[in-house]
């Protein structure tokens, strides 16, 4: 069975600007192991700081525990046995032995000759014996190798086939190959060595990873290594989300990951990490499991038309289908469904019309917005209006805290309030605070609080603020659209007024 590495806590923390603690790499370590089922992880290199050496004792503590302390893996390098060294005091087995894989980097960088270089391997790997620490061998820049001077990867190799090394690791360091040369570099080496194990490690400079981890394995590379959500140097390495789709379905291979934990764990180190996910990603970004046109939306309700073998249920997700200018019946019909909504033709072309002119003035409509919209729409009296605004004035002037001061009525009864905040949206919600506080109610708490504008960066464009809100142990969100930031939010409060007021 193909074995697949993850390097996101070594190669991953690479990426510019992440830094993982060591709470969160025993966290993301757990996680992989233990709900993805990763066969392996390489957890950090040696020799960082005391910091990284506390983190992975404290991760490898935990493997031994479990029974995975042979599948936690650490970068060293050829050193006199100093890597080795740390590996072994902090709790590991497991070496993966950092070797020049191309001639120009052993001559320029290291400036040995070949021999010097296999005779400086060999007595790393004398000492991991002695040790009993398995080694497995990295050829840094293997892909230039096999370009420009493969006669040395073969020497190498050649060299030390029989020294005890558990597995070759291939990496394309700078993401060079494309997927006809990455075929035939791993058919070069499965062929020559037919008893050697293989893995192959892509970067993404060229956007090419993940074809060239399904040209790898394709060519007899016995193991890939991946990233979650493609963390990793410059443009990254393979997602591991993405690699997996194509190994499953593409290649028809099995392997011991868990579809279902993807999600999950993509949305924890997206947290951790700090790197947000594109909404277009395959398989864990946003968007990929929403349909927006209407044909579409008809299609799923006839037989799945417009549906592929990447069913959102098998990565912990469900489809959703968005509602905006290329919206049809279908693709409301779905959503009011969701909501246990039903619609009689003519009402439904009164709301597909608002629905399209809102999407015509780049405004994102919720499935939150549907009743809004559908009692506006249909003249239902504003029912399940329960708070309007009246009134409100924001002051902001150099020098002083901004002031708001708002008029409310909930439920047909008016309530005032003036507060002082560290912005004019605070100082509305600071207000509003005050009045639902006087009423002895709860407001949800803020979580995450986002502004778009169209493309092209008009000072007159729209301004679409997008915030999430935690009530009563369930999270949703609410938008608002206008030309002024502040007021986009004040729109997206209302409704979120109006949605708790239901649950009250």
């Amino acid at each position: 069975m193909l074995e697949i590495l993850d390097t996101t806590l070594r190669d991953g923390e690479q990426t510019s600007g992440v830094s993982f603690s060591a709470q969160e790499k025993l966290s993301i370590a757990r996680l992989l192991l233990e709900e993805l089922r990763v066969d392996r992880v390489e957890v950090a290199s040696a020799r960082v700081s005391s910091g990284e050496f506390d983190g992975v004792k404290g991760i490898a503590a935990w493997a031994k525990q479990k029974g995975y302390i042979d599948r936690v893996e650490v970068l060293g390098f050829i050193d006199n046995g100093v890597s080795l060294n740390w590996i072994h005091d902090a709790g590991c087995r497991v070496l993966n032995l950092l070797a020049k894989g191309s001639y120009k980097h052993l001559s320029e960088q290291l400036q040995k000759t070949r021999e010097e270089h296999v005779a400086d391997i060999k007595r790393e790997l004398a000492t991991a014996q002695k040790m009993g620490i398995t080694v497995n061998l990295y050829l840094e820049d293997w892909s230039n190798g096999m370009l420009n001077s493969p006669d040395y990867v073969f020497f190498l190799l050649d060299n030390l086939a029989e020294s005890g090394i558990k597995r070759f690791m291939l990496p394309d360091t700078l993401g060079i190959l494309s997927p006809t040369q990455t075929s035939d570099f791993c058919k070069q080496m499965v062929e020559r060595y037919p008893n050697l194990h293989f893995d192959f490690h892509p970067h993404n400079d060229y956007d090419l990873a993940v074809a060239n981890v399904f040209y790898a394995v394709q060519a007899g590379i016995q193991g890939v290594h991946v990233t979650i959500n493609g963390l990793g140097e410059r443009a990254g390495n393979a997602p591991l989300s993405s690699v997996l789709a194509v190994l499953h379905d593409q290649l028809g291979l099995k392997t011991s990951l868990r579809e279902e934990k993807l999600t999950k764990v993509s949305r924890i180190v997206e947290t951790y990490s700090g790197i947000r996910v594109p909404a277009n990603k395959p398989v864990i970004g946003d968007n990929v499991f929403t349909q927006v046109a209407g044909i579409h939306a008809d299609g799923d309700s006839k037989n799945n038309l417009y549906c592929n073998n990447l069913m959102p249920e098998r990565f912990g997700r469900t489809r959703e289908y968005a509602l905006g200018k290329a919206s049809g019946k279908a693709s409301i019909k779905k959503n009011l469904e969701a909501m246990g909504i039903v619609l009689d033709d003519e009402s439904m072309r009164k709301v597909t019309q608002r629905i399209i002119q809102l999407g015509d003035k780049k405004e994102i409509v919720s499935q939150e917005d549907l009743p809004y919209i559908i009692s506006d729409v249909l003249g239902h009296d504003n029912k399940e209006q329960h708070v309007k605004i009246l009134n409100y004035s924001l002051s902001l002037a150099q020098g002083l805290h901004p002031v708001a001061t708002i008029k409310l009525e909930i439920d047909g009864k008016e309530y005032q309030a003036t507060s002082e905040g560290d912005g004019q949206y605070d100082a509305f919600m600071k207000a509003l605070r005050r009045v639902y506080k006087d009423l002895k109610r709860k407001l949800p708490m803020l979580t995450n609080y986002s502004v778009t504008i169209p493309p092209g960066g008009r000072t007159d464009a729209f301004v679409q603020t997008v915030i999430s809100w935690e009530f009563e142990g369930k999270q949703f969100r609410t938008r608002g659209l206008d030309g002024d930031q502040t007021e986009a939010a004040i729109k997206a409060t209302i409704k979120m007024l109006n949605i708790i007021e239901e649950k009250i």
